[in-house]
């Protein structure tokens, strides 16, 4: 959704690429977004100008003929003026087109496919951001190969969070941001490091 950690890309392997592309569709055609009193799965977004720019990106996104693989639904009842926006599932996404290179921050998914483990580092890694990266895998000399080689600030494996607990280090890679914040590394941005040299005797 609109939390700066939310997935808004999904690599899945060719070989199962369609088959994970419908059960995830499913899931997004079940969807329903509106306020937060009703009690739903989705709710606004945070201003008419960010629902904007998500409207902006889905326009390219049809412009550019990227198919929709499906979208929930703002549920009746819901106040007109309310900056909803229902999930979108996409497939096909070119790995330079702005949708898989830049933050969207809205309920936006982005699928590509991968051909193998290096293709798959190679798309992880082929963008200007690295938060947060969750790798599903069985095999488990493939999870720390892939925690190594994907340039993320959060590496979850076989289970995605929104930034963890407040005891795990949150911060990112490259324009994702400096520094950490949560756990005892964030508060060593606090506090300046000296070194003292006595000569004794």
């Amino acid at each position: 959704g609109q939390t700066c950690s939310a997935g808004s890309r999904v690599l899945i392997e060719q070989s199962v690429y369609d088959q994970v592309l419908g059960r995830l569709g499913q899931a997004f055609a079940a969807l329903r977004v509106g306020p937060a009193a009703m009690d739903l799965d989705v709710g606004p977004l945070i201003r008419k100008t960010q629902l904007e720019r998500v409207h902006g990106f889905l326009a390219e996104a049809q412009a550019a003929g990227i198919p929709v693989v499906a979208q929930g639904q703002v549920v009746a009842g819901a106040p007109a003026d309310g900056f909803f926006q229902a999930p979108v599932l996409l497939r096909d996404v070119p790995v330079t087109h702005r949708l898989a290179q830049e933050e969207v921050f809205g309920p936006v998914l982005s699928a590509m496919a991968f051909r193998d483990e290096d293709h798959a580092v190679e798309l992880a890694n082929a963008t200007h951001f690295g938060l947060v990266a969750g790798v599903w895998t069985e095999n488990g000399a493939r999870q720390f190969r892939m925690a190594r080689r994907v340039k993320s600030g959060q590496i979850f494996i076989n289970n995605y969070g929104a930034g963890g607990g407040v005891e795990l280090p949150f911060g990112g890679y490259k324009s994702s941001g400096y520094g950490r914040e949560k756990g005892f590394e964030a508060l060593y941005g606090f506090t300046v490091l000296k070194t003292v040299a006595v000569r004794h005797g």
